[in-house]
């Protein structure tokens, strides 16, 4: 059924639904409440000022309505309560004065007015309310309300039958209500506990098929479909031995283990964790070169120009013998066109860039591996666009947001995952302080040292410009700030993400070379810039960070042998910020973070909505998930799996892996 078949909504509707997402009647019946209200009759007998109230009662007289605009109006009437006679008034909702007729019930929600006796309605509902009502509340916008919302769906749930996902010995082992009764229950639901049933159903089969999918991608992949690569293992040592600093455990471990990969007859889908400035790039470039011995060509995706710069030049740095070609959107067109041309001859060893890599003129000679750097922030659309060329290379995702093993095992599940959790010999842990702004002197002072030590600081700011509505520090003020303070015994300079390629490039570059002192900046500094000579971050309004952003905040700093600090600065949440003052192991770290704030995008899909869940919450139904997971294994392996009627549950799952 399409939106144009339901009875009652017009083309205004139809494109306000579908700026919701919603394009057809199955969209419509899936597109769940966010929330519920719990309405039930108040207790009159102690209302106070401002109390939000329910109330039944007889309307007393004809309703006056004043218009103010065309837009704007105000209706007001008596209400007899039975106890007492109450004033209502609610507005923009004169379309209903020709049903409140004199003597009919109805049921006022709303806000007391002690002094004037008097209710100021945000609901009319007609009739009265013998128990609790429970009125599902949808994501809406101005255009489209959540009461018009409900109407909708309530008015074609007997009409639209939705597609059952799980299999009968699933819904047998859980006792699980019939699907379509769930939906119905879930947007009109009369109990709390058959609301909860359906609630639990529903979510389950979302994991389910999400886990299911993930099942599958794990198993087609461990297909012998892997490159032809003969390199021995003691050239892979001699490039270690080769380099200006010995390599940490975890990080010879994870050598290893992705040279497995690459010269096994499975194509590599791993996972390169670790905590910031644990030495995850060299791993990749040591990748790189061993992919580079094998005849094919390498490309390294960087999720920002200044990062991808700084990897063509730490690359040219350690490997002088290789032709690297550094592929950017900020390159003039002439650049662009020879690196392009590089790439297509096979004259390019190494191609490091952004997301420019994979644009529809990009052609490559022979590429064997792609890795992407700070993998959460590419999406899976983008990720496979190189299949869309015909090229199936080898993958190495790398990520600096640790995430904890069971966790990883679960989000991750279709990946190898290998982790380093060491740091390189001679790193010192960042002393990290929580402090208010009463205490802002202090802070003062504390910069003034590292100024004084002929040391850089980095100052954060979470706007960009100074905003009415949010009283939060920006970088221009704070740059007004910095200057009164420091202005005489330093440089300050800010870089934010409105400014260009090019402008950013120019405050970092001189940052690098100490010509800036102080740095006030938003979060582009987050991911991956190494300054070595940086010892201090100051992050204003810390309590608008999650826990793992900050610690990536404070990974900017401490990449030396020189004691370094991190303070943050906040008069809300000092609690939760307290974890980062105790450990700087970002695994324990990101562990805390997730319990407080859920998967959110930490798996990288949301644009393509693998974890864009509609019902779901990855912490508060971790432990759902793990049944599924659980649950999902099985069946793959079971009869049921290949019964031609579930074929439709397979193929779901293909389409949506985008393997068919």
């Amino acid at each position: 059924m399409q939106l144009e078949d339901i009875k009652g909504i017009g083309k205004t509707t139809i494109k306000y639904l579908n700026e919701l997402g919603i394009y057809n009647a199955e969209d419509l019946v899936t597109y769940y409440p966010f929330r519920y209200e719990i309405i039930q009759n108040t207790d009159t007998q102690n209302l106070k000022d401002g109390d939000k109230v329910v109330i039944g009662g007889i309307v007393e007289n004809v309703p006056t309505v004043i218009h103010f605009n065309r837009k704007l109006n105000k209706m007001s009437f008596h209400l007899n309560t039975g106890e007492f006679i109450t004033n209502i008034t609610i507005f923009n909702r004169a379309f209903l004065k020709d049903k409140l007729n004199v003597g009919h019930a109805v049921t006022i929600i709303g806000k007391y007015d002690q002094k004037h006796n008097s209710i100021t309605a945000s609901d009319i509902k007609f009739g009265l309310i013998d128990e609790t009502l429970i009125e599902p509340i949808y994501h809406s916008s101005f255009k489209i309300n959540s009461s018009k919302i409900s109407k909708i769906i309530k008015s074609v749930l007997d009409k639209v039958k939705t597609q059952d996902y799980l299999p009968n010995s699933l819904v047998q082992k859980y006792h699980f209500m019939d699907k379509q009764e769930a939906i119905k229950i879930i947007h009109n639901p009369k109990d709390k506990e058959k609301l909860k049933q359906a609630l639990s159903r529903l979510k389950y089969e979302e994991l389910f098929m999400y886990m299911l999918k993930i099942s599958y991608l794990k198993k087609s992949k461990k297909q012998s479909d892997g490159l032809s690569r003969n390199v021995s293992y003691e050239k892979v040592l001699k490039i270690i031995d080769n380099l200006p600093f010995k390599l940490t455990k975890d990080q010879l471990k994870s050598v290893k283990d992705i040279y497995d990969d690459l010269t096994s007859i499975n194509r590599m889908n791993r996972l390169l964790q670790g905590d910031v400035g644990s030495g995850k790039t060299i791993v990749s470039f040591i990748a790189l070169y061993i992919n580079y011995l094998s005849d094919y060509q390498g490309a390294l995706m960087a999720p920002t120009e200044i990062l991808a710069y700084q990897h063509y030049q730490n690359f040219i740095k350690l490997f002088p013998n290789l032709n690297v070609v550094l592929l950017t959107g900020k390159l003039k067109a002439k650049e662009k066109k020879e690196a392009k041309a590089l790439i297509e001859s096979g004259n390019a060893d190494i191609i490091i860039g952004t997301h420019a890599l994979i644009s529809e003129d990009v052609t490559y000679h022979n590429l064997g591996l792609v890795i992407t750097d700070e993998q959460h922030r590419f999406g899976v659309t983008q990720r496979g666009n190189l299949k869309n060329k015909g090229i199936t290379p080898d993958i190495l995702y790398m990520s600096a947001t640790p995430i904890p093993r069971t966790y990883a095992l679960t989000l991750y599940g279709d990946m190898d995952i290998s982790s380093i959790r060491t740091m390189p010999s001679g790193r010192k842990p960042v002393k990290t302080y929580v402090k208010t702004n009463k205490e802002i002197k202090d802070v003062l002072y504390m910069m003034l040292d590292q100024i004084k030590a002929h040391h850089q600081i980095y100052v954060i700011a979470p706007l960009i410009e100074e905003s009415d509505k949010i009283d939060l520090e920006d970088v221009y003020k704070l740059e007004e700030k910095m200057k009164k303070a420091f202005g005489k015994v330093c440089n300050v300079g800010i870089m934010h993400g409105k400014m260009t390629p090019k402008e950013k490039e120019e405050v970092m570059e001189k940052f690098k070379q100490n010509k800036i002192q102080i740095l006030i900046s938003t979060t582009v500094i987050e991911v991956g810039v190494d300054v070595a000579n940086a010892t201090m971050i100051v992050i204003f309004d810390s309590y608008r960070f999650g826990l793992s952003a900050l610690h990536q905040l404070r990974g900017r700093v401490g990449r030396n042998e020189i004691d370094s600090y991190c303070i943050l600065i906040s008069d809300r949440e000092t609690k939760r910020l307290e974890v980062l003052t105790k450990t700087n192991d970002g695994f324990k770290v990101s562990e805390e973070d997730f319990k407080l704030r859920g998967g959110g995008d930490i798996f990288g899909v949301r644009q393509s909505g693998d974890m864009n869940f509609k019902l779901a919450d990855i912490k508060n139904d971790y432990d759902l998930l793990l049944r599924t997971k659980e649950d999902s294994e099985i069946f793959m392996k079971s009869k049921e799996y290949n019964d031609p009627k579930y074929s439709f549950i397979k193929q779901s799952v293909i389409q949506s892996a985008n393997l068919d």
